[in-house]
């Protein structure tokens, strides 16, 4: 008779999808309420983007930017980037940010991580 397998991975799996996301959620939280914005910005879709684009200090009409496919993608990266560097922060960091937000954002909000106001004009 064969068991299900999975074992202790099986148990563990659900967990870390579930924590991932939460993870990423507290420290963009922190992000936005060291940059002075209310935290539960984070839960709000579109919303988020537009207290995003206020920090870095990019004009909210880049909102329509990101509806464009593959200008979306740029205007992502210019984002992350920026967001890194208005918390003193360098290019690379701006990377971490963009594709591995669920580890970089609370090192970013929950570290010595100052915010020292708009890197755009």
């Amino acid at each position: 008779m064969e068991d299900g397998g999975g074992g202790i991975l099986g148990g563990l799996m659900p967990l870390v999808l579930v924590s991932l996301p939460v993870l990423a959620i507290a420290g963009m939280w922190k992000v936005l309420t060291k940059a002075g914005k209310p935290g539960w910005a984070c839960l709000v879709p579109i919303y988020n983007v537009i207290v995003m684009l206020q920090i870095v200090g990019r004009p909210i009409w880049w909102i329509v930017l990101l509806l464009i496919p593959l200008v979306n993608v740029v205007v992502g990266i210019v984002l992350a980037i920026d967001t890194a560097k208005a918390f003193g922060k360098g290019v690379g960091f701006g990377l971490g940010l963009l594709f591995l937000g669920f580890i970089f954002y609370p090192i970013l909000g929950f570290g010595d991580a100052r915010y020292r106001g708009p890197v755009a004009g």
